[in-house]
């Protein structure tokens, strides 16, 4: 997706003109058809501060923010039932406040986390994003902000870019993008893995004890970056994708679940980081598959480098964002509500061939998020991506600081607290397992 320019400001200088227009993008219009109010999309990032911020100096730094990414200050364009397309609306200025500020509360981080997962920003005001800011109290001194965003619209890397921009402008302090790191190159091509067959439906996540409220539940945890061989063919984020499916093997096994594929869904994105980054949703979908005879933790070595064979196949491999059938789903030869229903329709019907879960690894951050001398460089930042029903649950995975920071989210009526805890501990367990039998 790329940038759009700022439509021409309207007043004294000339004729008012209507504000520029444009098409919902294939990820989009599909999210728009499929949206629930029990379960809202939106995409959650937690920034943990050391100190303090002026609330007056934020709002007006991360206002001028969205002023310098103006894709970011979109809104849904009304129009007729008949219309082929839905538009987006790109605006000025803010149609709401979008920084506030919570009165102090003893349980203001949980209600700022609940907040987040159960309540969208509107798309019809923009920007479909918001930022909460959550003071510490006099003991702790430090700030933890609360972005979250309409996934209709904007994902998290790309919100994070806008944040990077209102950081440089709060502190006066450079928050240019790090250089990606550097990947081992390939295996050559007779290494290359058969991959398991993607026809039969995947496994789900076996129920554990799903809580009577609807929506999403979350769980944050901080461990360390797992360990590699240096020149190792495998990445960190190999190791992550073995971890969640090590994880969810095991959780099926103890809930008597059949033994079937797991299949992962991995977002890849391939773009800048810096101030030309598109702001969007701006990630390809891919789907990695693993056999049950293969989930053996006795053979991490072996797991690893199949695994890393196949991710990099599939990042490279040139495919549209959601496949091409999504592409021509959203063609606009018919009006759009007829799409809407059609989509609906068919998500439900492929419901039992939808993936697994979700791993969403954003990696390293590449921007320090540094607000200056009094409220510091960030020391955590946590993401979590939606987790309705049929997945019911989803991996999200940033490290900050040389630490990695893990968001399990689920659907509620799936899953309870207590059993993302004790997913969290699996998490865990086989993470250290990557690093202590693989190659």
């Amino acid at each position: 997706m790329t940038a759009v320019g700022h439509p021409a400001r309207n007043g004294a200088e000339g004729p008012v003109r209507p504000p520029t227009r444009v098409p919902f993008p294939v990820v989009d219009e599909v999210s728009r058809h499929c949206l629930q109010e029990a379960e809202p999309e939106t995409v959650h990032i937690e920034i943990h501060l050391p100190g303090p911020l002026d609330h007056a100096r934020l709002r007006s730094a991360f206002t001028e923010a969205l002023r310098r990414h103006p894709r970011a200050l979109i809104r849904e364009a009304p129009g007729s039932w008949y219309r082929l397309r839905y538009e987006w609306e790109l605006a000025e200025e803010p149609d709401q406040e979008v920084v506030t500020f919570p009165p102090p509360d003893r349980n203001a981080l949980k209600h700022a986390r609940d907040r987040a997962l159960s309540t969208a920003p509107p798309l019809t005001a923009a920007p479909p994003v918001r930022l909460e800011v959550v003071d510490g109290d006099s003991a702790t001194r430090g700030t933890v902000l609360f972005l979250t965003m309409s996934h209709t619209a904007i994902d998290g890397p790309a919100c994070l870019r806008i944040l990077a921009t209102a950081a440089e402008l709060y502190g006066g302090r450079d928050n240019s993008p790090t250089a990606p790191p550097v990947r081992t190159p390939g295996a050559p091509e007779a290494e290359r893995v058969e991959t398991p067959s993607t026809w039969a439906p995947p496994a789900r996540v076996a129920p554990g004890s799903p809580d009577s409220s609807p929506g999403n539940g979350l769980l944050v945890t901080e461990l360390s970056v797992p360990r590699r061989p240096k020149g190792s063919l495998y990445t960190v984020n190999d190791q992550l994708m073995v971890t969640t499916a090590l994880m969810l093997a095991h959780w099926n096994r103890e809930h008597g679940a059949r033994r079937r594929p797991l299949r992962i869904t991995m977002p890849v994105d391939d773009r800048s980081r810096d101030m030309d980054m598109p702001i969007g949703n701006g990630t390809r979908l891919v789907e990695v598959t693993f056999a049950p005879e293969e989930l053996d933790e006795r053979e991490m070595g072996a797991l690893l480098r199949r695994t890393a064979l196949r991710t990099q196949a599939l990042k490279s491999a040139e495919r549209p964002q959601l496949g091409h059938g999504a592409a021509l789903l959203t063609a606009p030869v018919v009006p759009v509500s007829w799409r809407a229903a059609v989509t609906r329709g068919l998500r439900r019907a492929a419901a039992p061939w939808t993936s697994t879960t979700l791993l969403s690894n954003i990696g390293r951050i590449p921007y320090a998020l540094d607000f200056g001398e009094t409220a510091g460089r960030a020391t955590a930042v946590w993401f979590s991506a939606p987790a309705r029903m049929p997945r019911g649950l989803t991996v999200t995975t940033a490290s900050t600081a040389g630490r990695l920071h893990v968001a399990l989210r689920w659907s509620r009526s799936l899953l309870s607290h207590g059993d993302g805890a004790h997913l969290r501990d699996l998490f865990e367990h086989y993470l250290h397992a990557t690093q202590e039998k693989g190659p």
